[in-house]
């Protein structure tokens, strides 16, 4: 779905600087998520779990195209 502006993004900035991008937005959603079971006081496996369904969403929507 998100693919083509994914690929068309990461053209225009260059890979290097794209993934590094990239890693910094993954790294800030792990942390929202963790901040979240935190305070909701969910368990590491849950939030591991919610992690994992957040990259396997983004890979199905093409966000890590």
């Amino acid at each position: 779905m998100f693919a083509p502006i994914v690929v068309l993004f990461r053209n225009s900035l260059g890979k290097a600087k794209f993934n590094k991008l990239r890693g910094k937005a993954i790294a800030l959603h792990s942390k929202v998520i963790t901040n979240v079971c935190n305070r909701l006081g969910i368990e590491r496996t849950a939030r591991q779990n919610f992690i994992r369904t957040a990259r396997d969403n983004g890979k199905k929507l093409g966000l890590l195209a």
